[in-house]
């Protein structure tokens, strides 16, 4: 996105929901050692994965 400018709630607002999938993702690789059903494992290992696409895409728009 060029020469595209934010208003400071929005990075705020980015800012914040960055932070808050780091800790689900953090929350999620924690529970996922703990985990003994395979099909519960690979579903908590494909939403880690998703979360971190979804932190890098959010960081790629202020970059």
């Amino acid at each position: 996105m060029p020469n595209q400018t934010f208003a400071p709630h929005e990075c705020l607002e980015v800012h914040e929901l960055v932070g808050f999938k780091a800790v689900c993702v953090e929350k999620a690789q924690t529970y996922l050692q703990q985990v003994t059903n395979t099909q519960l494992k690979t579903l908590i290992q494909q939403d880690i994965r998703t979360a971190q696409q979804h932190i890098q895409q959010l960081q790629q728009v202020f970059s």
